[in-house]
């Protein structure tokens, strides 16, 4: 059912715009020739063109206020001695839409333009502190002082000054606190020593260069564990009455476990020694080399684990324990770090998976059987594992939302639902998830869950998974695991000779379907490439040399990522995990991930040291498998998962079985 909110909205809208049912009746093409337009002078109007008179068939379209809007921001962002005129205009406009999402950037801007000009008894009219970001809240700061309404607002201030970075549009908030007396070296002091936790050196240096001498000393030491951990601790070492901390110290000390396993082995001893340090105080400091030694998969760690006591040991700090032991083949030390993880992860399918394989290798071939039998309920990689250990094919455990088609059109006709489609079939994504995201929060729980069939069939795949993720949904297969690019999966799968399931896999967990993806590293498409490596695959395929907006589509992205696999494969000599894994974290981190010898392939996954590396291979993998169970509706054998990883690939390890 619709909710009252939504329902009123839905009848209004039909009322007042009949157009939109005929518009539904006809499909989406029936706002082609409207949504053209309107993405015209929607890039005109953003790069600051005059406006002509917009006909009336642009006027219809759903979306024109989003085209009103950027005029309007694109006019108080440049306001100069039209400036009341631009004012009058975005007052008018917020007044028409008050809180609706295509009043939200209008507002921003023009406050931002208000705060430059300093109208500040206007930019007060118009605050709203619930949906303020940063920026507007320290303008707020400066509009109060400005008209000299201080009551209440030093505690407002504090808050925003214990920040533990640089906060800019604040400064003026900030240097009023100075001059009313009210910036303390207390307050000083506390955002320093927010900054060092936080790691922000620079920024905490700035901080403790306002502090008197005996408050900064202390941080300084801080700030040279932190910047020079080897030759600050070698002071500490050499002189064992100089003061320090010892969050200081713990966090220098840290940090020189991250960046040298050798050098922090031999000054664990050294401090340990001269400092005088009890069992219990040693106890942090032999946990973080044992945590960084076993990120190296080196067997050592082992030895610093035994070191820490019991109460340190958390369940991060258990489940390297545990991965340490397997990779030593220790499966009592596995057994006793599984058993003392907290109940909840100790249920998790990955721990259950590893009691099982430890009662394997410790003779109780029953327990084995029973727990990797319990670890079938799940679905996930550990659950195919089991499958293959027992010897069963894997059959994924498919629950389907169930799609009411008259529901599902009512939301759809929703004005704000189509807005959010016409705004996502024009590219425009921020706007498209705030429209989503208001009429969402309006529907009924059961209409919520015919709207993400809603978007998964206008093709906004990651939408769709991600709510559905948010509602606890993840076995609706047919929903989650769409197929679109079929074409240019198939060619990549007859150029490349892998699987079109593990293409698709791989692009799931790369982009969730987005061609537009690109990561913090620059990578780009359904298929997440770098433009470099894009450029080589080409070239190795003679074919032409991509372009990075190239990668953006789909027939160019998934051939070469396709290709970047197969490549990969092959260096690895066929072993997919190890592809995999250099695929997520490139191809050198793999090979420094080669044990030294022979190791079982889910021990050497277990292993991976990159929590998001080790994570993307087991879902790839998993994927892959739900995509095969969709296509041939049949269980799927992973028994090849079960090998041994070399230097040179895999070594299979059925005819052992």
């Amino acid at each position: 059912m619709l909710g009252r909110t939504s329902k009123i909205l839905l009848c209004c809208a039909l009322a007042a715009a009949g157009w939109l049912s005929q518009a539904w009746s006809a499909g989406d093409d029936a706002l082609a020739t409207q949504r053209k337009l309107f993405q015209q002078a929607y890039a005109s109007a953003q790069a600051g063109a005059d406006s002509a008179d917009d006909d009336e068939q642009l006027r219809g379209y759903p979306l024109y206020p989003y085209l009103e809007a950027a005029r309007i921001q694109h006019a108080v962002r440049n306001a100069g001695i039209t400036a009341a005129d631009a004012d009058r205009t975005a007052e008018t406009f917020l007044l028409r839409f008050t809180r609706e999402p295509v009043a939200r950037e209008v507002r921003r801007a023009w406050m931002a333009s208000l705060a430059q000009r300093s109208e500040w008894e206007k930019f007060l009219s118009q605050y709203q502190d619930e949906s303020a970001d940063e920026t507007l809240r320290c303008h707020s700061f400066t509009a109060r002082i400005q008209l000299q309404r201080t009551a209440q607002l030093q505690e407002a201030v504090v808050r925003q000054w214990l920040t533990p970075r640089g906060v800019p549009a604040c400064e003026p908030a900030f240097e009023w606190l100075r001059t009313q007396n009210l910036l303390s070296p207390e307050l000083i002091e506390r955002r320093a020593r927010l900054a060092l936790t936080k790691g922000n050196v620079d920024f905490a240096r700035q901080m403790t260069s306002m502090l008197p001498g005996e408050l900064a000393a202390p941080l300084n030491r801080w700030i040279a564990l932190l910047e020079q951990p080897l030759r600050t601790l070698d002071t500490l070492i050499a002189m064992p009455g100089e003061p320090v901390e010892a969050e200081a110290l713990l966090a220098g000390f840290k940090r020189l476990a991250r960046q040298d396993r050798d050098a922090a082995m031999l000054r664990f001893d050294a401090l340990k020694q001269t400092r005088g340090w009890s069992t219990q105080t040693a106890s942090p400091y032999a946990l973080a080399v044992a945590l960084g030694l076993a990120w190296d998969r080196r067997p050592e760690s082992l030895q610093y684990f035994s070191r820490v006591l019991p109460a340190d040991l958390d369940d991060e700090a258990l489940e390297w324990q545990a991965r340490a032991a397997l990779w030593a083949g220790d499966w009592a030390l596995v057994a006793r770090s599984i058993a003392t993880l907290s109940p909840e992860l100790r249920q998790n399918p990955r721990w259950l998976y590893w009691e099982a394989r430890t009662a394997e290798q410790l003779q109780d071939p029953q327990r084995a059987r029973e727990l990797f039998q319990s670890v079938l309920r799940a679905d996930n990689f550990y659950s195919a594992m089991a499958a293959a250990r027992l010897g069963r094919p894997v059959v994924p455990h498919a629950k389907q939302l169930t799609v009411n088609d008259a529901k599902l059109q009512e939301v759809e006709r929703l004005p704000t639902m189509v807005r959010a489609r016409e705004l996502y079939y024009c590219k425009l994504r921020p706007q498209a998830l705030a429209e989503w995201n208001y009429v969402y929060a309006q529907l009924s729980e059961a209409a919520r869950a015919q709207a993400i069939h809603v978007i998964s069939r206008w093709g906004w795949h990651d939408q769709a998974i991600s709510v559905a993720a948010r509602r606890g949904v993840f076995n609706d297969y047919q929903l989650l695991y769409p197929r679109p690019y079929r074409g240019a999966v198939s060619s990549a799968a007859k150029l490349t000779g892998l699987e079109t399931e593990l293409i698709y896999g791989v692009m799931r967990q790369e982009s969730l379907y987005r061609t537009d993806a690109i990561s913090p590293a620059g990578a780009r498409g359904l298929l997440q490439l770098l433009p470099e490596t894009a450029q080589r695959i080409a070239k190795s395929l003679k074919q032409p040399r991509p372009q990075p907006d190239d990668l953006f589509k789909p027939e160019v992205n998934i051939v070469l990522g396709a290709s970047q696999l197969r490549t990969l494969e092959e260096k690895f000599g066929g072993m997919r995990m190890m592809a995999l894994a250099g695929y997520n974290a490139g191809p050198n981190a793999a090979r420094r991930w080669l044990p030294d010898r022979p190791m079982d392939s889910d021990i050497w996954v277990e292993n991976i040291p990159y929590n998001e590396t080790r994570g993307y291979v087991q879902r790839v993998l998993w994927h892959s498998v739900v995509f095969a169970w969709l296509r041939t509706g049949q269980g799927q054998k992973t028994d090849a998962w079960i090998a041994r990883v070399t230097e040179d690939g895999a070594e299979s390890l059925l005819s052992q079985r």
